[in-house]
């Protein structure tokens, strides 16, 4: 389902930097603005969920699991547009390209506005207490075209959204799994 909501959004797909470093960091022109478990890419908590109106409810990005202090990463290169606070939350904005720009938020910067970031270079650091994500902590990033939502993962190519590789079952020395026995 993450994928089909990532090929929703219509317009040009965006270039693919090749395949991944070695290291599991940010190559080319995108980045996963955190990184989950032992690097891994991070679990998305809610999935972006575009309003049947622009004035309706829903879910105008994507939240990803991450704890509070975690570095914040620009997913793409860009232009610091916002570096400040919006309701009592950090907030991020890089703007992209005229009228596109990424948000990231609950975020302490550590950029400031015109600064030019590379993607994968750290913005900010998340903050603590953000309500959005009630019992998890988690970064809550957002794309827009001018005053249209869009889905942020569309943003980054396949082989950065594919899961890491399954593991083998049973795992060495243990004697099956536990719905065997």
């Amino acid at each position: 389902m993450l994928l089909a909501c990532a090929a929703a959004v219509s317009g040009p797909a965006p270039p693919s930097p090749g395949p991944p470093r070695a290291s599991g960091g940010p190559a080319g022109d995108r980045s996963w603005p955190v990184t989950g478990a032992r690097g891994a890419r991070p679990l998305v908590l809610r999935a972006w969920e575009p309003p049947p109106a622009r004035w309706a409810a829903g879910h105008r990005g994507v939240d990803l699991a991450a704890g509070p202090g975690l570095p914040v990463r620009a997913a793409t290169p860009g232009r610091i547009s916002f570096a400040g606070r919006i309701a009592g939350r950090g907030v991020v904005a890089v703007e992209l390209a005229p009228a596109l720009r990424t948000t990231y938020e609950p975020v302490r910067a550590t950029v400031r506005e015109g600064d030019h970031v590379g993607a994968g270079q750290i913005i900010g650091l998340l903050e603590a207490g953000s309500a959005h994500c009630p019992g998890h902590g988690c970064l809550h990033w957002g794309l827009r075209r001018g005053d249209d939502y869009l889905d942020p993962l569309t943003l980054l190519p396949p082989w950065i959204l594919r899961r890491a590789p399954s593991r083998l079952w049973p795992p060495e020395g243990t004697l099956g799994p536990p719905w065997a026995a």
